[in-house]
C-alpha cells in the first residue's frame, strides 16, 4: 500500500468527520458511522459508540500477504486515532464475511478476545452495545430517524416489533406510551439483550411487555385478526436456520409477511417494513392495501446519506 493511498484515506476520512462531527454534535447523536468502503483500499466500515470505535472489515480477495494486511490495518488505524482523538486501544474490530443467510449472526465469533460490552445513549435512552462478540453490534445504526418515527406515533397503541433482534424499537415503543409491545424472534440471546435493554431503561410491566422466541413466518399465521395498531416488520434477507420450519427469502416471502400481518392489523393501522436486500424489488400489487409509501430516503440519517443499503416502506391497512 502506497503513501498516496493512506494519505487518500486521510483526507477522505477528515472530509467526512469535519462533515459529520457537526450534525452529530446538532443532533446530540453519540452513536454514528464515520466511514463506510468510501475507497475500494479499505474497505471498511468505521462507526462511533460513544468513547469506542467500531471497525467492521468487509472480507474480500486482495493481494497483500498476512504481513503486508497487518502493516496496512495498524497504518489504517493510527490514522483514525489521530483524525478522531480515540486511542487504538479503544478501537474493536470484526471482519464481516459475505453471509448467504443470518444463521451466523446469531453465534458468538470464534475468536480469543474479551467480550466488550458497554452501555450506549440514543434520544436518551440506553442500550446495550457488544464490540467484540457478534457480526452486528445490537444496534443498527442506520434505522435512527424511524425509531424516533415510531415513538411519535405509538402511544396508547398495541405494538408488535417482528425480527425484533436486541428490540431497540420496542424500547422506544415502551418509553413512549405503547399499550402493549411485543417483540418476537428465533434467536433466544437476541431476546434476553432484548430484555437487558428494557431492565436499564427501567421499562418493568410483565403485563404489558412480552417477548416472544417464534419463527416469525409461522408465528403471523397463528394472529387472530385486529390485534396491532403499530408494527415494525425488519426480516432478514435471506435464513435457512435450523430453528426454522421453512426456509425465509425476503424477496420470495414479502408479499406473504406483509398480508399476513395485515390481517390482524385494525382497520388504519400502520406497519414499517424494511429489508437491507439492496436487489429488492416490491411487489405491491399483490399487497392488500393501497396505501404504501416509500419512505426510504424520508428515514434515512445523515451519516448514511448517499451510502444506504435498504429499503423503508410505510403500509398502512
Amino acid at each position: 500500500m502506497t503513501d498516496q493511498k493512506f494519505e487518500m484515506f486521510q483526507n477522505r476520512l477528515l472530509k467526512n468527520y469535519k462533515h459529520r462531527l457537526k450534525q452529530a454534535k446538532r443532533l446530540n447523536v453519540t452513536c454514528w458511522r464515520l466511514y463506510d468502503h468510501d475507497l475500494p483500499e479499505f474497505p471498511i466500515c468505521v462507526e462511533f459508540y460513544e468513547d469506542y470505535i467500531y471497525i467492521a472489515e468487509y472480507n474480500r480477495r486482495h493481494s497483500l500477504t498476512d504481513e503486508e494486511h497487518d502493516l496496512w490495518f495498524v497504518e489504517t488505524k493510527r490514522i483514525i486515532s489521530e483524525m478522531t482523538g480515540v486511542p487504538v486501544d479503544k478501537m474493536y474490530l470484526r471482519v464481516r464475511k459475505r453471509m448467504s443467510h443470518r444463521e451466523g449472526q446469531y453465534e458468538k465469533e470464534e475468536e480469543a478476545i474479551a467480550s466488550k460490552i458497554i452501555t450506549v445513549k440514543e434520544n436518551g435512552f440506553k442500550f446495550l452495545v457488544n464490540l467484540t462478540d457478534y457480526l452486528d453490534t445490537g444496534l443498527f445504526l442506520d434505522h435512527r430517524v424511524t425509531r424516533q418515527m415510531v415513538q411519535s406515533e405509538v402511544k396508547g397503541k398495541d405494538f408488535l416489533n417482528l425480527f425484533c433482534y436486541t428490540s431497540s424499537f420496542s424500547v422506544y415503543a415502551a418509553a413512549a406510551g405503547a399499550k402493549t409491545v411485543t417483540s418476537v424472534d428465533l434467536s433466544k440471546t437476541y431476546l434476553a439483550w432484548s430484555e437487558e435493554n428494557f431492565a436499564i431503561n427501567n421499562l418493568k410491566n410483565p403485563a404489558a411487555y412480552q417477548f416472544i422466541h417464534a419463527d416469525v413466518k409461522q408465528y403471523l399465521k397463528t394472529l387472530l385478526p385486529n390485534q396491532y395498531d403499530l408494527v415494525v416488520m425488519d426480516p432478514p434477507t435471506f435464513s435457512n436456520s435450523k430453528r426454522m420450519k421453512d426456509i425465509l427469502d425476503i424477496q420470495r416471502d414479502h408479499v406473504e409477511l406483509i398480508n399476513d400481518m395485515l390481517k390482524a392489523m385494525r382497520p388504519g393501522g400502520i406497519m414499517y417494513f424494511s429489508t437491507n436486500f439492496t436487489q429488492f424489488i416490491l411487489d405491491a400489487e399483490n399487497i392488500n392495501s393501497d396505501q404504501i409509501k416509500d419512505i426510504t430516503r424520508a428515514t434515512t440519517p445523515f451519516d448514511f446519506e448517499g451510502r444506504l443499503k435498504r429499503w423503508c416502506y410505510k403500509i398502512i391497512k
